[in-house]
């Protein structure tokens, strides 16, 4: 599909941050659906759901995957786009919050897509280990 004359987008032009950081980040730590799904507590169809942006999950989902993802649940909740905190509200938007590692730089770089954040980890823990 593509945009109609009115301005309108199709689903082919909507981006979904959340759900592609989600499943990038579950790809690079080679987990199935499946087994995501049998690690949250969620099923798999609902998941996906989640990754394609079907669905928005709630506060305690984001956690279920955050934690499975060996990941914090304010970097779920970034990429959602929803504030973590209230000394955000404060700051000017220009400067986001220090990372505190590579991996965290990595996933913070807003230039980066989640396939090249998902390939740059995976080539950095390649010459570091998995520890």
């Amino acid at each position: 599909m593509s945009a109609d004359g009115d301005g309108t987008r199709s689903k082919s032009a909507w981006t979904n941050p959340l759900g592609e950081f989600i499943r990038g980040q579950r790809q690079l730590a080679r987990l199935s659906l499946r087994e995501m799904a049998a690690m949250t507590s969620v099923s798999n169809a609902y998941l996906s759901q989640v990754e394609r942006g079907l669905h928005q999950p709630s506060l305690k989902v984001l956690q279920s995957i955050a934690e499975a993802l060996q990941l914090s649940t304010e970097q779920l909740l970034s990429q959602a786009g929803w504030a973590t905190g209230a000394s955000e509200a404060g700051k000017g938007a220009a400067e986001p919050p220090a990372p505190t590692g590579t991996e965290d730089a990595i996933r913070a770089d807003p230039r980066l897509t989640p396939e090249q954040r998902t390939a740059l980890i995976g080539v950095y823990r390649s010459f570091v280990g998995d520890d």
